[in-house]
């Protein structure tokens, strides 16, 4: 009896719901006067919360990657919901008790490792259902992930205004946790040597070929590899600059070109919108023009606009230049996931992902600090941006360095095809 094959679009729509879930811890800020309010304690204090949970997203996902390759993606999707809805519901208690270390351990630790798990299984598992368009099906993904706080902001504060702090906890971590689970139980491979309708592995007449990936490595064999660490370094410049430009961006904006609190709160707002827009707009061009031009067209442009930022006057041309960056910051995480298919293959995808998500770790920690570092030392944002415009040169020449093994890997591909054709 033939294999029922599963709707690949509803696996799309599985993880965005999986995605949407766990993005919503973009909305951070959302409780951070809430709770020093309520509690008294410092806003560094409360805001740490959230570098714990973002550290624990990356080392999660560094060290559960093979648990999703080995399992498959609902067991690790199911894990997932369980540790994000405990995460938030335990945050509800620790609000309860009136506890900031039991908040450290459920939100960051628990709701991060929800985070990290959760972030990888939905991706790892679209790559392979979508071999022919890997940029649009992640994008999808993490374009929910985007979006997530613009959708969960306005009812938090709701929630938190009606029902109280715990309260919302509790009832976000019940719902989140159900959309997960749920989302979960339809997540699965494609069944092996699956080729989407119209499409074959070796071109038959009337089909289109998929494009084969370079290598099929597995996880260990990748971190071996020179162009892990390109990747590697690269997604840690562009989620670094971008995550201290949002970490400062409506106090930047009112500093270097005069704009009011109101207007910068609505450029604050409208990034989360472009953020989101720039994971689906960018990965999708890139199935078209091939993630290598893609990351060097990401640099090139943030390069050029960080020199360019200092010089503006123009709060509307400031605004414009925001929201590009604000593209390619989102774009650099969407496109990130197809790029690894390509170079590494998806045999182990998930656990190489989990590998290269610990520069988002690292990056989360770093870009903040080193934002306000930089602003201290030098008294104003205008050193930042010229050290972020430096930052992305170096990220320039990475993404040119890297054709140099994309080629070389072609050209043994090559040989290989032909050893087998002779062979046979």
């Amino acid at each position: 009896m033939e294999q029922q094959v599963k709707n690949r679009w509803l696996i799309a729509l599985a993880a965005v719901g999986i995605h949407i879930s766990i993005g919503s811890v973009y909305a951070w800020s959302v409780f951070t006067k809430p709770l020093t309010q309520q509690f008294g304690w410092e806003l560094p204090d409360v805001q740490f919360t959230f570098s714990i949970a973002i550290l624990f997203l990356g080392l999660s996902a560094a060290f559960l990657g093979h648990y999703v390759e080995k399992h498959g993606p609902r067991k690790a999707g199911t894990l997932a919901s369980i540790f994000f809805g405990v995460g938030i519901v335990g945050s509800g208690l620790a609000t309860q008790l009136a506890s900031l270390p039991l908040l450290y351990i459920c939100y960051g630790v628990l709701g991060g490792i929800g985070l990290g798990v959760g972030y990888i299984t939905p991706v790892s598992t679209l790559v392979k259902w979508f071999p022919d368009r890997r940029g649009l099906a992640t994008g999808l993904a993490i374009m929910g992930f985007g979006f997530a706080s613009m959708i969960a902001s306005p009812i938090m504060n709701a929630l938190i205004e009606s029902a109280g702090i715990a309260n919302t906890f509790y009832v976000l971590g019940i719902v989140y946790f159900i959309v997960m689970f749920a989302s979960a139980q339809y997540l699965s491979p494609p069944p092996k040597d699956w080729v989407p309708a119209g499409f074959s592995t070796n071109g038959e007449a009337g089909d289109k070929p998929i494009k084969k990936d370079l290598c099929q490595l597995t996880a260990n064999e990748a971190i071996k590899t020179r162009r892990f660490y390109w990747l590697w370094l690269m997604l840690f410049i562009n989620v670094t600059c971008g995550i201290a430009v949002i970490s400062v961006a409506s106090p930047m904006a009112q500093e270097m070109v005069g704009m009011s609190v109101q207007t910068a709160a609505l450029m604050v707002g409208l990034n989360g919108l472009f953020n989101g827009g720039g994971r689906i707009g960018w990965a999708s061009l890139s199935d078209y023009i091939g993630r290598a031009n893609t990351y060097t067209a990401f640099f090139a442009i943030q390069m050029v606009l960080f020199f360019l930022l200092p010089n503006m006057s123009n709060p509307l041309l400031f605004m414009i230049a925001m929201f590009i960056i604000m593209t390619c910051y989102g774009g650099g995480f969407a496109s990130i996931p197809a790029y690894i298919g390509d170079l590494f293959g998806t045999r182990q995808l998930g656990a190489i992902h989990g590998y290269i998500l610990t520069a988002w770790a690292a990056a989360g920690l770093a870009g903040p600090i080193f934002a306000a570092w930089v602003r201290e030392t030098t008294k104003s944002y205008t050193g930042t941006m010229s050290v972020f415009a430096a930052m992305f040169i170096v990220a320039l020449l990475i993404s040119l360095l890297i054709r140099v093994d994309i080629k070389k890997l072609k050209e043994e591909a090559k040989q290989r095809e032909k050893s087998v054709e002779l062979a046979s």
